[in-house]
């Protein structure tokens, strides 16, 4: 089942069945060359990430002493009891002549024009779900997969060329071949049982699992929400084919090093304050899908454009404006 089908799906269900439908927007936080949970410590990580969230986002977020709902002093997601943090790798265009280019992201065009890029972020959950635990994180997909068989171990981890802010069809696990009118959507979700025990695993993946038939296996007997990333990037530049390969191949490629768009992944760390996420699934609080209407009483939020506000000067000081010769780090093409 495609992602905008579980979006409907789940939309369907009446608020009395302990259904919740979380949809924010986050802004855009820093684009920085961290990574605390695979490359914990590391400055520089790597590869370049772009982040939202709280702005305790650090180098080391230990999962037994960082306490981000503590020591963040705001955050770029719109319910301001969300300290988390989301992050994913970032997207470079390769032109012709061989150099390099960011790509930005932008706010989402179904209600979130607004935002300086980011992401919009989903918890979605069509049952009695258990909220994180503090020191929680993960990761889904992998930067080493080149496969679409590796890509499809992990639905939704897929691609969507927009051509109109509306598009829901044609999507894929790789990099699309054709220009993109409206830009390019990239989703990201996560697993949604959990082992109960652990907030972390050494492979930041073992601790959760994918529900088999509906259910959770026994071995992650905890239903936890479906967190879920949307990040539209402003591909719309990069609409000139004199730009393009020759070959006619498709010209973008992660910041590690990725042109398949196979290696498609993500990273979350839990950061909301007290029980204000398990009080929001527990009301079955309701989100629009299209638009910036949120039925959720019991959360406190603030406006995209204070949400904007809420920024990092990156850790790492390099260039990532411009044409560039190589990627930042160690993973040119």
């Amino acid at each position: 089942m495609h992602w905008s089908q579980l979006l409907l799906a789940a939309a369907a269900l009446a608020p009395g069945a302990n259904s919740a439908q979380l949809r924010f927007s986050c802004a855009q936080l820093v684009v920085d060359r961290l990574d605390p949970i695979v490359n914990p410590g590391a400055i520089p990580s790597p590869h370049l990430h772009q982040i939202v969230g709280g702005n305790a986002f650090n180098a080391s977020m230990d999962s037994t002493a960082h306490d981000l709902a503590s020591t963040a002093t705001c955050t770029s997601c719109v319910f301001t009891e969300d300290f988390s943090n989301y992050w994913t790798a970032v997207l470079f265009f390769k032109a012709r002549n061989g150099t390099y280019k960011r790509v930005p992201t932008m706010g989402n065009p179904l209600g979130y024009q607004a935002s300086q890029g980011g992401q919009t972020v989903y918890y979605l959950s069509s049952g009695k779900v258990t909220a994180f635990k503090p020191g929680f994180r993960m990761t889904v997909g992998s930067p080493t997969y080149r496969t679409q068989a590796e890509a499809k171990k992990n639905p939704a981890l897929q691609f969507t060329c927009l051509q109109s802010s509306t598009t829901r069809t044609g999507y894929r696990y790789d990099f699309p071949t054709e220009f993109c009118k409206a830009g390019l959507m990239v989703t990201v979700r996560f697993p949604t049982c959990w082992d109960g025990t652990n907030v972390d695993s050494p492979d930041h993946q073992s601790h959760v699992a994918y529900p088999v038939n509906k259910k959770c296996p026994s071995t992650h007997p905890v239903a936890i929400p479906e967190v879920f990333y949307e990040t539209y990037w402003d591909t719309r530049p990069f609409n000139d084919k004199a730009l393009w390969p020759a070959d006619g191949s498709q010209p973008f490629v992660w910041s590690f090093g990725d042109a398949t768009g196979y290696g498609n992944h993500g990273d979350y760390v839990f950061g909301w304050k007290g029980d204000a996420l398990q009080r929001a699934l527990d009301a079955n609080c309701q989100s629009d899908l299209f638009s910036d209407k949120t039925n959720c009483p019991t959360l406190k939020t603030q406006t995209i454009t204070q949400s904007n506000k809420c920024s990092m000067a990156p850790r790492v000081k390099e260039n990532l404006d411009g044409w560039l010769a190589k990627l930042p780090g160690t993973m040119d093409m």
